[in-house]
């Protein structure tokens, strides 16, 4: 939103995790995130939530997950890495959704030095 350019590329498994997480920090309202789960609408997040989301990643969730884990869509934390499994049974399906310590630092970093963002 802002001219710098800067642009955050996410898969649908980290993005519906990272989601979940927005949402497990009650910082957004739910509408917004209902849109955020639709690709291709546009919808914009302005600067100050951008940064919120920045800082309480890193207050509350970073800490929690440390370098080498992973945290998967229900929320919990493993240090197993992954192996690229595509889990089919309904009931692991949560498997195939986590984000690393990492790459959620990386869109923390993202969040806090953005003027804002779309997703698109």
């Amino acid at each position: 939103m802002g001219s710098e350019g800067y642009e955050f590329h996410a898969n649908v498994w980290c993005w519906k995790t990272t989601l979940e997480i927005i949402r497990s920090l009650d910082i957004m309202n739910i509408t917004k995130l209902r849109m955020l789960e639709s690709s291709g609408n546009g919808i914009k997040i302005e600067m100050d939530e951008a940064h919120l989301i920045g800082r309480k990643l890193y207050e509350e969730i970073l800490p929690k997950l440390e370098p080498n884990k992973r945290m998967f869509i229900n929320l919990t934390i493993t240090d197993e890495p992954d192996d690229g499994t595509l889990y089919r049974d309904p009931d692991e399906a949560w498997k195939n959704y986590s984000v690393s310590y990492q790459w959620l630092k990386d869109f923390a970093d993202f969040c806090l030095n953005s003027k804002g963002f779309q997703v698109f």
